[in-house]
């Protein structure tokens, strides 16, 4: 059996973030990538994001290099770009020069802050695009925001949401036969994300203020606790039943307990909490709660993440340590979704060549 995008031919043009992250995954899926490198660019050394590649170098502000790619345009079925606005159409391969040549092909252009408004021609970083949603005031201390790594806004915000466009217009184009331009922005991305707690805070279920709501801390119930060795436990007990195996799990007493829906009472239920889990050692607590749904689980490191059950049986993170690397997401039925093997290069004559007379 072959894998859901065998035979969609993805042109990548070299980018760092969310674009290589996209193609990594369309990769996984099974299309086939070429991506294309200025002369002398550094690429990542690594087969992470990149997997997947047939890398190929071209001076774009060559014309006749420049017309190669669009050949390889002409024949792609998914063109995915991640310069700012305009840059494409000065190098003479934006969406009207390349999709004049392949009116099927699906054009999908990450940015930041999109192709239109008053911030578009701007550059800026993950914590920027999340800055102006209201997701980077939402996370972090009571004292200070605290960027969630580049999960939000590159990853989730970013390249979830242009695979998404991609898939979406290749499905339309089954029907009509015409491609489009997909504008994936990193802050559209991150709003998105943000939809159910925006829908908390129009029924007065969440404020503005940072560490006094369900899910940022606050709730005694909802957080992480450090063991007597330094390790952490997170709990995610939200419901009574999940919450009651946590208050049994911990050893103490439900009946002399505040009440968990008083929040007035969470100050006093995290000190209760948190003498209980700084009593024993991480892996008491590992054992104590496996295979119970009382919603705890051990903060791994990237070290220790590979080795756990779990994730090892599910092949989430393949190798130890260092070397760990993302597997594939989401599983198909089918069993025919897995990480793509790592890439190659080629001439740009020959990619052209391979590509020549497909159908698209």
């Amino acid at each position: 059996m072959t894998k859901p995008l065998t035979g969609v031919r993805v042109l990548e043009m070299a980018g760092i973030g969310p674009g290589p992250h996209a193609c990594m995954m369309l990769a996984d899926l099974g299309a086939d990538v070429v991506r294309v490198c200025r002369p002398g660019a550094e690429e990542p050394a690594n087969v992470h994001t990149l997997r997947g590649r047939t890398t190929v170098v071209a001076d774009l502000k060559d014309p006749r290099e420049r017309d190669r790619v669009l050949d390889l345009a002409a024949s792609a079925d998914v063109l995915v770009e991640g310069f700012r606005p305009g840059v494409m159409e000065r190098l003479g391969l934006g969406p009207e020069e390349a999709r004049a040549r392949n009116p099927r092909l699906v054009y999908a252009r990450m940015t930041g802050w999109g192709q239109d408004g008053p911030l578009a021609p701007t550059a800026g970083h993950d914590i920027n695009y999340i800055s102006l949603t209201g997701a980077l005031h939402a996370i972090g201390t009571a004292d200070a925001p605290v960027p969630p790594l580049n999960l939000v806004g590159d990853y989730g915000g970013g390249s979830m949401l242009l695979v998404n466009g991609v898939l979406a217009a290749l499905v339309q184009r089954a029907t009509t036969g015409e491609g489009q331009v997909v504008d994936a922005a990193m802050v559209d991305g991150a709003a998105q994300l943000l939809a159910g707690i925006l829908e908390l805070r129009t029924t007065g279920l969440w404020n503005d203020t940072r560490g006094d709501n369900l899910l940022d801390g606050a709730a005694p119930f909802y957080g992480t606790y450090q063991c007597s060795d330094g390790g952490a436990m997170a709990v995610g007990a939200i419901e009574a039943p999940f919450y009651a195996l946590l208050v049994q799990g911990l050893g103490l007493d439900a009946e002399t307990l505040p009440d968990r829906d008083d929040r007035s009472t969470w100050p006093v239920l995290r000190e209760t909490f948190a003498a209980a889990f700084a009593a024993h050692p991480r892996a008491h607590w590992e054992s104590v709660f496996d295979g119970t749904d009382a919603c705890v689980t051990p903060v791994l490191s990237f070290a220790e993440a590979p080795t756990h059950p779990h994730v090892a049986a599910r092949g989430v993170l393949a190798g130890a340590q260092g070397t760990a690397v993302a597997g594939a997401a989401p599983r198909l039925s089918d069993g025919q979704t897995e990480a793509a093997a790592p890439g190659g290069t080629s001439s740009l004559e020959r990619a052209v060549e391979t590509w020549a007379g497909a159908s698209v």
